[in-house]
């Protein structure tokens, strides 16, 4: 028997904590980590209420429902496809089981909805002769309409490396930043290029940590303010360009921008994950990943299922065809007219 430990992982944009916290013994064989997995999930995960009233969750079900199908007999395998699937009811990108052969993923927040992104496209409007600078591609488009490409918060932005990107695009009409594709990253590099669009601080949302084991035991919410930058800072307009596959840091990105002054967020509903991640560990030493600590909007909704654009964009086989991005001449007609 061995014991299990709730650990806080590193989430650079809030002080790091060191924190182990103790729970009950488990036996290291198949229904051992079942409930382990169970109860870990039962107490510190934060959207059960949430997803109650969104779909009908109820984890006690789930419980009940999956327990039938443990076996004192089962392979590795077969136990982690069982976990697995069981995790998979709370529809959380954020949530996942990893072991040394395999790791689980709720993917459906993405995989069930069309792209909206191809590289292909994207490279006939960047070119070969774009610039790069702390993973940010950018280049001036014909029409003197910048275009910066941000495919992962994954970076660290250097303030110096922000400053020469706008100065290069500082004589553009216009800005069309592309987020599309972006699965996340540090949420301080995503608070760090949005504190480029506002010249002052504003609010952009709130969130809560868990207080107790109960799916309702959480602190009072908590203002997320975000800061205008001190190094040279865009005041024309933006279009911020979003697909399904814009999660967790990024789609705290798109969240920030939407509060800030002349932004447009064109293209398709994000994806969302909003809670930040903890990790946990079972009997057998599988790992399990899981929202914690839920996140909302300036208007306090939940945005964990995604941000809706200003405007709803599609890219259409008939403009893949001929070569054009479709969410991009959506933008670019906005900024010149």
């Amino acid at each position: 028997m061995r014991k299990y430990f709730l650990y806080l992982l590193c989430l650079i944009s809030f002080p790091i904590i060191s924190s182990c916290v103790d729970e009950d013994e488990f036996d290291d064989n198949p229904n051992g980590n079942f409930e382990a997995l169970w109860k870990i999930m039962d107490e510190h995960y934060c959207f059960f209420d949430y997803k109650s009233e969104e779909y009908g969750l109820d984890w006690d079900e789930v419980r009940l429902r999956y327990s039938k199908q443990m076996d004192a007999n089962m392979s590795s395998l077969q136990l982690f496809e069982v976990l697995g699937n069981m995790l998979g009811e709370l529809r959380d990108g954020h949530v996942n089981l990893y072991a040394s052969f395999d790791q689980a993923r709720y993917w459906s927040w993405k995989e069930d909805y069309p792209t909206n992104f191809s590289d292909t496209l994207q490279r006939r409007y960047l070119g070969t002769d774009y610039m790069i600078s702390s993973g940010l591609e950018y280049r001036k488009l014909d029409d003197n309409i910048g275009y910066i490409y941000c495919g992962s918060f994954s970076n660290s932005f250097g303030s110096g490396n922000l400053d020469e990107i706008m100065m290069a695009l500082s004589t553009c009409n216009g800005l069309i930043l592309d987020v599309r594709s972006n699965g996340g990253g540090m949420l301080t590099s995503a608070e760090k290029l949005a504190a480029r669009f506002t010249d002052e601080e504003i609010l952009v949302g709130y969130m809560q940590h868990k207080t107790g084991t109960g799916h309702s035991d959480f602190s009072s919410l908590e203002e997320q303010k975000l800061k205008p930058s001190s190094g040279i800072r865009w005041h024309k307009q933006v279009v911020v360009l979003t697909n399904r596959e814009v999660f967790s840091a990024a789609n705290e990105f798109v969240k920030y921008m939407k509060c800030c002054p002349n932004v447009t967020v064109v293209g398709d509903k994000t994806g969302g994950g909003a809670g930040m991640p903890f990790s946990s560990e079972l009997p057998n030493g599988w790992s399990v990943r899981f929202s914690a600590c839920p996140m909302y909007d300036k208007d306090m909704n939940c945005t964990e299922f995604g941000i809706d654009p200003d405007y709803e964009v599609q890219l259409t086989d008939e403009d893949f065809a001929k070569g054009v991005d479709t969410i991009i001449e959506y933008a670019r007609m906005l900024i010149n007219q």
